[in-house]
């Protein structure tokens, strides 16, 4: 069979939204993804081709993936695409009283005693995932992403577009976060889900590293840096090997060899696919940028060590737009000659200076995440400091209308 030749650089993407199930009367995390996905097939499976989508399962039975049917050439239009598709499956969940809930953490779900586990199919995973790390905690069952996928072909493409996501990565939370509230309560940080995230695989490190990738830009190099220290350091525990694979690598960008990509994890799902879509046609115009360098020489890209981006993803995390970059170098990676620029500032010169598409699916979303704040300050605006649980519901249902009608969620 002839192997087809891979995507070149912004040839094609992949986008995949997670949603948590939960109950239309109380909003409680409903465990029916199997269920779900029965009735859309006749019977359990992984994974469903709807049309220009596929829906597969997650880790645990209340929550469900919608990812492009293999690479799509352009970003614009893909918002209609899976606001069709979410509203077809609140349709098939109505039977079951179940509706799909935005944002990236379920407000108030117990996940010592409502977690589900998928025990369907590829179960050994799941169930290897499970022996390892203990995974009902809320950075296993209660975490909802948006995932991009970019492909490269070869070595130099590759290293371009690694060095320029990581230059990008820790400025992410400003404009995707929306996960501020845990356990029913405001917990002070605007994206809970990326702070679990980096902590929940503690046990062998190496997983997650820094969440920023290290500066390695062949892929030999990869390889030997990154991947096979992941599999050493995690044999002991999985000795049948059913981990150690590219995905085992939890960074906040990972290679995917198997399929020439690098797929970008550090989104928060957003109230609606517009605000999705926005956000994803903003990194990609600016990562284009970057990787023709525009501003700055690939060579100056690859310098960023990992310990220093890292430092500025935790105060991101931290203080999202309010973030202060003190840093004249990493401006300048973006043709910014200043000696400090708040987050929020750096993400609004970015959209004015690079036009990521004249439609109104782009601009309209991102000048509410732009003039408001990322979904995280809105829902902080609408709840207060101290929301009991009636608040937090009413809240969070107007956020499951904002995703069944397509539209933006206002503080």
């Amino acid at each position: 069979m002839k192997r087809r030749r891979s995507l070149g650089l912004f040839a094609g993407y992949g986008v995949e939204l997670e949603y948590m199930i939960v109950r239309r009367d109380t909003l409680e995390v409903l465990p029916e993804a199997d269920a779900l996905l029965r009735s859309a097939a006749g019977r359990v499976v992984n994974e469903l081709e709807r049309g220009a989508l596929r829906w597969s399962n997650e880790l645990v039975r209340h929550v469900i993936e919608l990812k492009t049917n293999g690479p799509t050439p352009a970003l614009i239009g893909l918002a209609a695409e899976f606001s069709r598709h979410i509203q077809e499956i609140n349709r098939l969940l109505e039977p079951l009283d179940g509706m799909l809930m935005p944002g990236a953490m379920h407000p108030w779900m117990n996940p010592d005693t409502e977690t589900r586990l998928w025990a369907h199919g590829n179960r050994a995973i799941y169930a290897a995932y499970d022996k390892i790390f203990g995974c009902r905690g809320h950075g296993w069952s209660n975490l909802q992403s948006a995932h991009l996928n970019l492909p490269f072909d070869g070595d130099e493409e590759f290293g371009r577009l690694h060095a320029a996501i990581r230059v990008i990565l820790p400025l992410l939370p400003a404009i995707a976060a929306a996960s501020p509230v845990l356990d029913g309560r405001v917990t002070g940080l605007l994206d809970n889900r990326l702070e679990f995230y980096r902590l929940n695989q503690a046990r062998i490190p190496s997983i997650t590293g820094q969440v920023i990738p290290e500066p390695v830009f062949t892929r030999r190099a990869y390889q030997e840096v990154i991947l096979d220290t992941i599999y050493r350091d995690i044999a002991p525990y999985d000795p049948d090997k059913i981990l150690q694979e590219e995905w085992l690598n939890s960074r906040g960008a990972i290679a995917r060899f198997e399929r020439n990509t690098i797929e970008i994890r550090l989104f928060d799902v957003q109230e609606c696919p517009a605000a999705d879509l926005a956000i994803l046609q903003l990194v990609v115009a600016v990562l284009k940028q970057l990787v023709g360098e525009t501003w700055t020489a690939w060579a100056d890209q690859q310098l960023c060590s990992e310990t220093a981006l890292a430092e500025l993803f935790g105060a991101v995390l931290k203080d999202g737009r309010q973030c202060e970059i003190g840093d004249p170098k990493y401006l300048s990676l973006f043709g910014i000659d200043a000696s400090r620029m708040t987050v929020g500032e750096l993400w609004r010169r970015l959209a004015e200076g690079i036009d990521p598409g004249e439609d109104s699916e782009t601009w309209g979303p991102l000048r509410v995440i732009l003039d408001e704040g990322p979904l995280a300050r809105r829902l902080l605006a609408a709840l207060g400091d101290a929301p009991d649980r009636d608040r937090l519901a009413a809240v969070y249902r107007e956020l499951c209308a904002c995703l069944e009608e397509g539209s933006m969620f206002h503080g």
